[in-house]
């Protein structure tokens, strides 16, 4: 982990307003606020790790800066805007290029797509993401984006999918408890570094007493 100078300071800051208004009308769980604890996950993560924290920060930053989900599945756009806007600040091409890759290969995408590309600093920002997708956190996201796009809370004759395609998982319609099973619970077992690992292994044993809680109520048992 290495110290970030005046110069590279001031780019963050460029970045986190871009950020902000590029995202101010976005879905709540999606949002500036998502992209702010993404970022400070992996500026935790990489404490106990030695990677680049330029990248680290620019790439927490920028991961969710045009997601797929709102975009009509477009991968592009994301990558894209980032790679512009990173343009316009002058940096080096290897460093916009690192970028572009960790925003093209940071989502679950179903689990069952492999990276193109890899790197530290993609691992720590993968990680950082998946942390904000589990725990409390994590649920009220998923409840949020399930009334965003108005699906059913829970309905028990729609079972999960967990063998799903890319394309299978980018046009689910199923009830959000679903989610649970697809990708949330999935994610403590998927994450690259032991400090990630850590801070998962709380946050998932509280998806598991939610959703023990959950089915109590909905059975009427409580």
């Amino acid at each position: 982990m290495n110290q970030l100078n005046t110069y590279q300071l001031g780019i963050i800051e460029q970045t986190i307003a871009f950020v902000k208004q590029s995202l101010k009308d976005a879905e709540g769980g999606h949002d500036w606020w998502h992209i702010y604890r993404v970022w400070n996950n992996a500026k935790l993560i990489n404490k106990n790790e030695k990677a680049n924290s330029f990248i680290i920060e620019l790439g927490a930053l920028l991961h969710d800066i045009a997601d797929s989900k709102f975009h009509n599945g477009d991968e592009t756009i994301g990558p894209k805007k980032a790679s512009n806007f990173l343009k316009e600040l002058n940096l080096n091409d290897d460093i916009i290029i690192h970028i572009e890759n960790i925003i093209k290969n940071i989502s679950f995408k179903g689990g069952h797509v492999k990276q193109n590309f890899e790197s530290l600093e993609l691992d720590i920002i993968q990680d950082a993401d998946r942390l904000d997708a589990i725990g409390a956190i994590g649920i009220a996201r998923t409840f949020n984006y399930g009334g965003f796009k108005n699906r059913e809370i829970y309905n028990p004759n729609i079972l999960p999918n967990t063998e799903m395609s890319k394309e299978e998982y980018k046009n689910t319609t199923a009830p959000t408890i679903n989610h649970f099973y697809e990708k949330l619970l999935l994610l403590k077992d998927r994450l690259n570094t032991e400090t990630a690992k850590q801070i998962a292994t709380e946050r998932h044993l509280f998806m598991e007493q939610f959703l023990k809680q959950f089915y109590a109520e909905w059975n009427g048992e409580k």
